[in-house]
Parts: C-alpha cells; structure tokens; sequence
C-alpha cells in the first residue's frame, strides 16, 4: 500500500474544449489567413477586372465594339472553366502554398503582358491566357477555408474573404483611373501603364505566398499543439457523415442533381457581378461625362455598400444559421436596384440603384458558399466547389457579352439592366426551392 501512494498515477489531461476558448482559436486564425488572403484576392480581382477601366481608353485605341469588347472581357472564363477543376485536384495533391503562388505568378505575367494587345485577336487570345492562368484560384481558397473553419463558421470567413473583391473596386476604382491619367508617358498609352502597374504586383505577391501560406493546420507553427489539436477534433466532428463516402468515385460529384442545381444558382448570381465588374465604367462615364479619374472615384460607391453589406448579411446568416433566404433575399434587392436603374438619367440616382444592386448581388455569396460546402462533403468536396465555380463563372462570358450585345443593338444600358433583374429574380427562387434541412446544415 505504501508502495502504491509513493507513486500516485498521472492525472488525466483535460479535454481540450476545457482549456480552450474556440473563439479565442478561430479569432487568432483569421488574423493570421485572412487579411493575406484578402490581399491575394483583391489583386486577383483587380486583374481580372480591369479591363473595364482599360476600356475607356483601349476600346476606342483598338477599334472595338460593345460587342467585342463584351465577348473578349468574357472569354477570360472560358479558360478558366476549362483548367479550374484539373487546378483543385492538383492543389490538393501538391498543397495550397505552391499551386496559389503559381497560379499568382503566372496570371500577374500574362495581366502584365495585355500591354502590348494590337487588335481583337491578341485582345481575345491574351484574356483566354489570363483565364487559363488564373483558373483555380478562387475555388482553390474557398477549398483551403475549409481546411481551417468549422462549418457554422464558414459563411463568416468565406464573406471576410470575399469581400476583398468588393473591396478591389473600391480602391481599384480611383487607382485604375488615376493610371489611365498617365496616357502619353513614355509613350504608352494610359491603359498599357494600367495592365502593367496592376498586373506585377501579383507576381510579387506569388512569391511572398510560397513563404507565408501553410498548406494546412498541420503546417501552421503558430499554433500551438493544444489548437492544432482542438481545430483537428473540431473539423472531424464535422465530417463524421462523411465517413461512409470517403472512397467514393469523384463521379459521384457530377451524379449528384444538387451540384448542378448550385452550379445554376451561382450563374444566375455571378451574371450580376461581373455585368457590373466590366461594364460600370462605361455606364458612369455615359451618364455623367465624367473624366476618367472622377468615373474612377465615382465606382467606388457600389463596391464599398457591397462590401459593408457583404460582411453583415454573411454574420447574420451564420447567426441564425440559414443560407436559403440569405441568398433570396439579396438577389431580389439586387433585381431591385438593377430596375430603379432604368428609371432613372440622373446619374446620382443611378449610381445608387446600380450600388443597391452590388448589395444585393456581392451580399448573396457568403450564404451561398456556406450553402453549398455544406452539401458537397468529403472527397467530392474539392470536384464539387470547383466544378461550380467553373459553371457559375461562365455567367462572366455569358452576362458581359450579353449585355454588350444588347448595347450595341438598342444604343443604352436599359435593356441588359432589366435582362439582369430577370436573372437575379430567378436566382432567388432557386434558392428558396432548396430543401432547408441540408442548405441549413450546420
């Protein structure tokens, strides 16, 4: 006996959820992600996009159409559509660190490269190499939030994220018109100094993300084993349904009806975004007459309520735990402002109801990713977010050009607005039409 009580037994280690405050973990993890992959995105944003603000000098320089310049500014997601879901599975077998610094090196070269663009054919052929080499980015860091964020936490971080392309017009706006000043300087013309000055700063950035971005929790010496520890248990719990399909085929993804029915919601959301991305500069500066700097400055209103908007309704949704509405919801504001606009010649009141739209529109995307990587689960998670992204992001080929069609055939932007709203009001009912056990799935 005497014996026994010199050598008590070890206590046992607390549970982790005793020690810890989750919150507190959560909290040092998005410090640590996602003001850098906020920056990636705004850079990655601000590339692909541009070309808007390029136009206001380029389209006249080049002898391009609405029509034209609607279908090369799309044909960017043709390429992207074509490499994105081949762009997840090779980050998820060689890491997230060197495939995003890749794909970031060679997009800024090839944004870079639209400096020496001579006509239609090297305008279409450079923006189908800038899809190509951007492909994967985005699906790729919405894949990685997964690697970090418990479920019910998703909608807020993936809106924390995107709200960096809200954010890029709100400063890419002024600095894209205040480049086209630069018109004459060493003998380029305003948009050439655009795409380069915008364009290398990616490549730096590429750089920086091969040394800065772990590939996983495992990778992340910050924190400590305790966090490592709990985040792993956490992010299991979520997938203990998963379990039965772990070695199920990627096929599976492409059989499944919810995936093409998230692929049609996304497109009919994405036809608003990037309608507004590449046309709005041409919109202000018809309405208002405007220097290219002012249209610049002008743009950033509808990006900065998006991005105010886009945090909020992304909080709520996590709060109350439902995603159906919080992407209804928004899109019918968004055919709202999207209506006004064709009310309306003067350009204060149209430029409000185009920024009611982009609340809408840019509100509607942290509840729906929650929506969606909530259903699409396990080893057909990576196929899935990619494979309608790519879909959904052909509506960035389809509602450009669309609307440079329509501008070309009826002289104005009135009809492509109301063909928008149309859209929008359909993309609200599909969501409302999803059955709310899974979509609101925590």
């Amino acid at each position: 006996m005497a014996l026994a009580r010199s050598t008590p037994s070890r206590p046992p280690l607390p549970d982790v959820t005793e020690v810890l405050d989750e919150r507190l973990v959560l909290a040092k993890i998005r410090r640590r992600l996602i003001p850098f992959m906020f920056l990636l995105y705004i850079v990655s944003y601000l590339d692909r996009v541009n070309v808007g603000f390029a136009a206001l000098q380029m389209n006249q320089d080049l002898g391009l159409s609405a029509s034209v310049f609607g279908f090369g500014s799309g044909i960017f997601f043709i390429g992207y559509f074509l490499f994105e879901v081949p762009s997840n599975l090779i980050m998820e077998r060689i890491g997230a660190r060197l495939w995003i610094a890749r794909i970031m090196i060679t997009w800024g070269l090839v944004s870079a490269g639209m400096m020496f663009m001579k006509g239609t054919a090297s305008f279409y052929a450079l923006r189908f190499l800038l899809g190509l080499a951007e492909a994967g980015f985005f699906p790729g860091m919405i894949l990685y939030l997964t690697y970090w964020f418990p479920r019910r936490d998703h909608a807020r971080a993936i809106a924390l994220f995107m709200t960096a392309n809200a954010v890029a017009g709100v400063v890419g706006g002024p600095i894209s018109g205040a480049l086209l000043t630069l018109h004459g300087l060493w003998g380029l013309a305003g948009w050439q100094w655009l795409f380069l000055l915008e364009g290398l700063p990616a490549v730096a950035l590429g750089v920086v993300t091969f040394a800065y971005l772990p590939n996983g929790p495992q990778d992340a010496h910050w924190l400590t084993d305790e966090e490592r520890r709990w985040l792993k248990d956490r992010l299991a719990k979520d997938r203990v349904a998963e379990t039965a399909s772990r070695h199920a085929p990627i096929r599976q993804v492409f059989a499944n009806p919810r995936t093409w029915v998230f692929s049609l919601l996304y497109f009919l959301i994405v036809l608003g975004l990037y309608s507004i991305s590449f046309w709005l500069p041409q919109i202000l500066k018809g309405l208002s007459g405007s220097s290219d700097l002012l249209v610049g400055i002008f743009s950033a209103l509808p990006y900065l309520v998006a991005a105010i908007g886009m945090v909020w309704i992304g909080r709520h949704s996590d709060r109350h735990g439902e995603r159906r509405w919080h992407v209804a919801g928004p899109a019918l504001l968004a055919a709202l402002g999207f209506l006004l606009s064709t009310q309306t010649t003067v350009p204060a009141l149209a430029l409000a109801s185009i920024a009611l739209a982009a609340l809408g529109i840019w509100g509607s995307l942290g509840p729906f990713w929650a929506m969606s990587t909530a259903v699409l689960t396990g080893p057909t998670a990576a196929p899935g977010i990619a494979w309608i992204n790519s879909v959904g992001n052909l509506a960035g080929f389809v509602g450009p050009y669309v609307v440079g069609v329509l501008k070309d055939a009826t002289g104005g932007f009135g009809a492509a607005m109301a063909a928008l709203a149309f859209f929008l009001v359909m993309a609200a009912i599909v969501a409302v039409a999803q059955p709310r056990a899974a979509a609101d799935r925590q």
